[in-house]
């Protein structure tokens, strides 16, 4: 399996980002890692096991990012305008500098020109911004792939409101959207799986309302909960 490492400056939060991809060809995914995680973290825990067949076959190349979550979701004792302030230069530092970058690589790599679709994928809080990207930017990510995530701001920002923590809320945006948004046609285009388990650690309430409202607004998704395994005990 191929792998590149790559760091570079981010104008958007002025700071060095790091990313790893893996694979050599096909469709572009970007990886967000859990909460509070770190760019390798697709490797670390072994995803590069599970997705090898569609890797090294040339079917998909994996884009894995850090995340910055311990200044932004995760900091609760800071300032919450703050906060989502600097989640915005984050998403900026995706949409305007990492997504370039992905179409660059897999153009050359695909001998394409012009390929716009991303597929966003991320587990627990890497899922809540992976859907987040997805349904805020669907010019820009033709799928989603969200396991176990939180579809709500205030796993974030508690009882905080303000214009751009709603932006970034799926489920209150969503359940504001207009039926005749032009965003719900790009949506029923595109292919958005959101999986979520009902283990002690999982929230599957917040993926229970965001599938309602997903009926309601008439925007396909194929929704699925699962029972984890757990070991008998000797």
């Amino acid at each position: 399996m191929e792998v590149q490492y790559f760091k570079d400056y981010s104008p958007s939060l002025n700071r060095d980002m790091e990313c790893k991809v893996y694979g050599h060809a096909g469709r572009p995914v970007l990886f967000i890692p859990c909460q509070d995680g770190r760019f390798f973290d697709f490797e670390n825990y072994h995803m590069t096991d599970a997705w090898s067949p569609w890797i090294e076959s040339g079917q998909v190349m994996v884009f894995s990012i850090d995340t910055i979550d311990q200044e932004t979701w995760s900091n609760k004792c800071g300032d919450p305008r703050w906060r989502i302030c600097r989640h915005e230069q984050r998403i900026r530092y995706i949409t305007d500098e990492m997504v370039p970058f992905i179409r660059s690589m897999v153009n050359e790599r695909n001998d394409w020109t012009g390929y716009p679709g991303v597929i966003a994928f991320g587990s627990s809080l890497g899922a809540t911004h992976a859907a987040n990207l997805y349904f805020c930017r669907p010019d820009l990510f033709d799928g989603l792939l969200a396991l176990s995530g939180i579809y709500t701001a205030e796993y974030g920002f508690d009882s905080y409101m303000d214009d751009l923590v709603y932006e970034n809320s799926p489920v209150h945006y969503l359940a504001n959207m207009p039926e005749d948004h032009p965003y719900i046609e790009l949506y029923n285009q595109r292919k958005a799986i959101i999986c979520e388990g009902q283990g002690p650690w999982e929230i599957p309430d917040s993926t229970r309302h965001l599938h309602s409202i997903l009926l309601d607004k008439g925007i396909h998704a194929w929704v699925d909960y699962f029972v984890p395994h757990l070991l008998e005990s000797d």
